[in-house]
């Protein structure tokens, strides 16, 4: 199983950009929420926790917290702004409210050399009114701002480490180098998480879930299920049917192109139906940009129902792994995950 990293999402704005960095380091990381289940989060079998910036102010009433089980894991913690804070309330240290907030661009001094902190000064982007007043006991200040003190600190025993600015955005450029620094060095994992490895690792889970029965594809002619669609193929071959939907709201020549790829590319089994007078149709005089798209989005479920009822027993050409006169039992969902 390819290691990976647990991130808490404490309502940062810019947790998602957590999640990008460490993938971008080749480690696999998933986002929760603060509050998620521990059985929930300890499934990932993480090598570490990153804990994300927040809103809330540590010491407010129903402020979110660090989970016990986090703590009692023994693995690698690293805070970022409030994740910080957090940090630093749960293990008894001290967090007040700021003389004044800081927040921009801020010149991030190191106190001494340690892990995670480039050795010179360097630029980072702070967006806190909260600072660290006396850090747990076993941490030590590893870096200072103007308006923090404590800009980092850490316990390099039990590999806790926060930091006041947030690394994961563009205006800290030594960012991305210090999350890596986490993930990899820290923490142990393994910057196996490529993009060979990904396809590689779902082909295999694909084909041990599907086993022998058939699988039904929507194709819209979108990137997101053509590429759900040819991985399903790569793993169970002409046991994947797929069905594309032209609804004529495509560029010219779209969807000659589509029914080229899958079945002269791809060499896989395409069902086209040409559903353009139908959708238009339908839309003919709707001016609201809602309106539109759930009148498509309703449409296309409708003609995909109706195209899936005829293949019900659709006969394999080659007489492969999906039986002649089955059904299908499993249908491919195509939404990549920013959707």
């Amino acid at each position: 199983m390819t290691d990976s990293i647990a991130i808490l999402d404490f309502g940062s704005q810019y947790a998602q950009l957590i999640a990008r960095r460490v993938r971008e380091a080749h480690v696999y990381c998933e986002l929760f929420p603060w509050d998620a289940p521990a059985d929930k989060v300890m499934a990932l079998k993480p090598k570490g926790f990153i804990l994300s910036g927040g809103p809330r102010s540590v010491y407010e009433d129903g402020a979110p917290h660090i989970q016990k089980f986090i703590l009692d894991s023994g693995l690698p913690i690293f805070g970022i702004c409030y994740g910080m804070q957090a940090l630093t309330f749960a293990l008894g240290g001290k967090v007040h409210p700021s003389a004044e907030r800081e927040y921009g661009s801020a010149t991030v001094h190191p106190l001494s050399p340690a892990p995670l902190l480039p050795s010179a000064p360097f630029p980072a982007w702070m967006s806190h009114g909260d600072r660290i007043t006396r850090p747990p006991e076993g941490f030590a200040p590893l870096a200072r701002s103007e308006n923090s003190p404590i800009a980092a600190m850490g316990d390099l025993q039990r590999k806790y480490y926060g930091v006041q600015f947030h690394p994961e955005v563009k205006h800290t450029p030594s960012g991305a180098e210090i999350l890596r620094h986490f993930v990899v060095d820290v923490c142990g994992a393994k910057p196996e998480w490529t993009p060979a490895s990904i396809i590689e690792e779902s082909v295999a889970r694909i084909r041990k879930q599907v086993g022998g029965a058939r699988v039904l594809a929507a194709v819209s002619g979108g990137v997101d299920s053509a590429v759900a669609a040819a991985m399903v193929h790569d793993a169970v071959g002409d046991q994947l049917v797929a069905v594309f939907v032209d609804t004529g709201l495509l560029r010219q020549g779209e969807p000659e192109q589509v029914v080229s790829a899958f079945r002269r590319l791809l060499g896989a089994e395409l069902v086209a139906v040409d559903a353009a007078g139908e959708f238009l149709s339908a839309l003919r005089g709707v001016t609201d940009p809602e309106q539109k798209r759930k009148i498509v989005g309703e449409k296309f479920i409708r003609i995909f129902e109706r195209q899936a009822m005829q293949i019900a027993g659709y006969p394999s050409p080659s007489g492969g792994r999906g039986a002649r006169g089955e059904g299908a039992h499993y249908l491919v969902q195509g939404t990549i995950y920013p959707d």
